[in-house]
């Protein structure tokens, strides 16, 4: 039985992730059904491999995501394994529920509506709640929920509230996560986040990021973890009808993506790959958080995310004009934290 993966402080040190961490919300049926034995399996898998860190909320399946990760995780030592939850949409029964939730994007039975809610009433609920569907009596760290449209209550309210709920010990570190940098940058300026979640805006197509936030981070002793790495797939399967941000790809899109793909198969790597270690070459990024649904992905994920990328492949890279000469690369290995194939139950 080999040991653990070591543990990357987020923010202060206050917790910690895994360098390779599991998003739950293909466990909540994203797009399309999930049964309770292949999530297991999935979750199963993914721990067995050496990830120790999970990601979920409530919005995802109407809090299916997070019941089918807190029934997994029941026995597991508390302090192997780290929980990220997130608040700013409570969920409210709907009366003679009929239909499915496939509006929203999660294959469950509508059973339940979002309501976005900032205060620091909502804020509270929506963290008990999650709480009881999880299992657990803290969580690591909860987020404040895409408040792209709620940023002054969100600051004023919401944030203070996350505040009490760290110093009660419910939390053990917070912050914010979004698709957008903007935001999330004010947070890291004007409060007291440990760590922010940012989808989609610094990866191999997309590094927005990189303008204020991640420096910003940098400076100021907070962890981002990057999300949405392969942008709902082109970077895991760039081709004819591939998303992109939830949408089909644009052909301007797709063909830089296609351009991304011919220089890494020119050096026998994959491009999702490449795409899966990119974002840890910044100081600030503790972690790359990959969306999971069965064994096989995750057997994958952890297979990229340790393959060996020769420098040569970035350096082509930057000659291509498909990154930019003063963005960090991977110096070589896969950075420690990592996951491991290994059992460790």
């Amino acid at each position: 039985m080999n040991a653990a993966p070591a543990r990357v402080p987020l923010g202060r040190g206050t917790t910690w992730t895994s360098r390779l961490a599991f998003g739950a919300a293909a466990i909540g049926n994203l797009f399309t059904a999930t049964s309770d034995e292949q999530a297991a399996a999935a979750i199963d898998a993914a721990w067995d491999h050496g990830i120790r860190s999970f990601d979920t909320a409530p919005h995802y399946g109407l809090g299916l995501s997070e019941r089918r990760l807190g029934a997994f995780l029941a026995g597991r030592p508390r302090g192997a394994y780290t929980v990220s939850t997130k608040v700013g949409r409570l969920l409210e029964p709907v009366p003679d529920p009929t239909g499915d939730d496939l509006a929203n994007g999660f294959a469950v039975p509508a059973t339940h509506r979002r309501a976005w809610d900032f205060s620091a009433t909502g804020v509270r609920r929506s963290l008990e709640e999650s709480l009881t569907r999880l299992a657990l009596d803290h969580v690591d760290t909860v987020y404040l929920h895409d408040p792209d449209d709620h940023a002054d209550q969100a600051l004023t309210e919401a944030y203070p509230a996350l505040e009490q709920l760290r110093a009660e010990g419910m939390a053990k570190a917070v912050g914010v996560g979004m698709n957008q940098p903007g935001l999330p940058a004010r947070f890291v300026r004007d409060t007291d986040v440990d760590v922010v979640l940012l989808a989609g805006c610094y990866t191999l197509l997309e590094r927005s990021g990189l303008d204020e936030l991640l420096p910003l981070a940098a400076q100021r002793s907070v962890s981002v973890i990057a999300a949405g790495v392969f942008h709902s797939g082109l970077l895991a399967a760039p081709g004819p009808g591939a998303m992109y941000a939830y949408r089909p790809a644009t052909p301007h899109v797709l063909d830089r993506a296609l351009r991304l793909q011919r220089v890494c198969e020119r050096h026998g790597v994959p491009l999702r790959a490449a795409a899966a270690r990119f974002p840890l070459s910044h100081p600030a990024v503790a972690a790359v958080l990959i969306g999971l649904r069965t064994p096989d992905e995750v057997t994958d994920a952890v297979e990229q995310y340790s393959r060996p990328i020769p420098h040569g492949l970035w350096q082509d890279l930057r000659a291509e004009g498909l990154l930019p000469a003063d963005v960090p690369v991977p110096p070589g290995p896969p950075p420690a934290g990592g996951p491991r194939p290994t059992s460790n139950r």
